[in-house]
């Protein structure tokens, strides 16, 4: 794909283009668990059927990140995200429909939908990026995804209160078409370069070939192979702590409910500023690969260190050591993905992106899981806690034989 005139000088533009599609889709992906509860009091539905939705919304980011090559080459990347926030819009809209099929199918559009935003964006910023600041313009558009969740906190309840649910799609909708509209106008530039020969028959999409291509070209280099592998590593002490916070919070801590959300939301909120300032470290450092090794064994030593908490300790230790824990958890996104993209051969470089964040989404599905298991088999949180923290230091160990 042709890189546009002066586009080394003008990175300003696509970052933000970029930036504002991964807000709206993570602001999308958070409506429904945001306004969980109301849902179950108008539908009935229980707790663990939320749970299962949320698991829907993955598959579908999975089933595209496999399957929607085809999609991004003949349309491009620009026009892939719109019609990805038109797909996910259209997913928040069937959660009107009374029906709970209706919900599943709403909740996998949703996930369609967010599917674009890590190949697309891959694209747009590796070929803008100046070189010297490519993580942390990476990590700036990954900040876009707690920043979708704290709007998705902040506004929906408080369209809940004052209307009505069904007006969070009314919103939903708003924002949709404010973000395709504005990314239009960067569109005939970016998208230049896209292959119009490229078929987008549904044989090309469901073809062998076209679906292993993610996982096939992260594999083909060991480099980039270990770089998704540890992705996946540092995802799986996420999505653990992201699903279990709250719950261990409580049951251990001897928190309450509104105690342990405001820790968890001070997690979320540091989240922001710290993959912009590993993003920063990363550049500075000159070594991606370096900086999430030491995220790796970071990310342990606090999983290990929640483990240790215990009812009766002061709340402002605990603000300050949560706030921590957004950085070292929850922030390494945008440089795992600078370093994806600058191991891959550009002509690879949407399928390589895809297979990587097909590795990260499973880890986010793995860890929860696996948390669950332990904590069912053993009666504590320990043993899971500990289990996170030495793949973690795994992830971080595989880093070390890259060179």
């Amino acid at each position: 794909m042709t890189q546009p005139a002066g586009a080394q000088a003008d990175w300003l533009r696509p970052l933000a283009a970029m930036l504002l599609v991964q807000v709206t889709s993570a602001f999308l992906s958070r409506l429904v668990p945001t306004i969980a509860p109301v849902l179950q009091g108008e539908r009935g539905i229980s707790e663990s059927l939320i749970g299962y939705l949320a698991g829907f919304a993955t598959v579908g980011s999975i089933l595209f990140l496999l399957a929607g090559g085809p999609m991004m080459r003949r349309l491009g990347p620009v026009r892939s995200l719109q019609w990805g926030l038109i797909a996910s819009g259209l997913g928040i809209a069937l959660i009107a429909a009374p029906q709970t099929a209706a919900l599943f199918a709403g909740m996998v559009l949703v996930g369609l939908g967010y599917g674009p935003s890590a190949p697309a964006g891959t694209d747009v910023l590796q070929r803008y990026a100046p070189a010297q600041h490519r993580s942390l313009i990476f990590s700036i558009k990954q900040a876009g995804v707690p920043l979708g969740g704290v709007i998705a906190g902040l506004a929906l309840p408080a369209i809940v209160a004052v209307f009505d649910w069904r007006y969070c799609l009314v919103f939903a909708a708003l924002v949709v078409a404010a973000s395709v509209l504005a990314v239009q106008p960067m569109r005939a530039a970016i998208d230049a370069g896209r292959d119009t020969s490229q078929t987008v028959a549904l044989s090309a999409f469901l073809s062998w070939s076209n679906i292993m291509a993610p996982l096939r070209t992260v594999f083909a280099s060991p480099a980039v192979a270990r770089i998704g592998m540890t992705g996946s590593t540092l995802a799986i002490t996420q999505g653990a702590w992201f699903a279990f916070l709250v719950t261990f919070l409580v049951s251990e801590a001897g928190l309450s409910l509104t105690q342990a959300g405001f820790l968890f939301a001070v997690m979320q909120a540091t989240g922001i500023p710290g993959r912009i300032l590993l993003g920063y470290i990363a550049d500075r450092a000159k070594s991606g690969r370096v900086t999430l090794m030491l995220v790796g064994i970071v990310s342990a030593l606090t999983s290990l260190a929640l483990a240790l908490i215990k009812p009766g300790l002061p709340m402002p230790l605990l603000i300050a050591f949560f706030a921590v824990a957004g950085v070292t958890v929850s922030s390494w996104n945008g440089v795992q993905l600078a370093e994806v993209a600058r191991l891959s051969p550009r002509a690879a470089l949407q399928d390589t992106s895809s297979g990587a964040t097909v590795l990260i989404f499973l880890g986010y599905v793995v860890g929860p899981a696996g948390f669950a298991f332990l904590q069912q088999v053993s009666g504590s949180f320990t043993p899971g806690l500990v289990a996170i923290a030495v793949l973690a230091l795994f992830g971080s160990a595989v880093l070390a034989r890259t060179r």
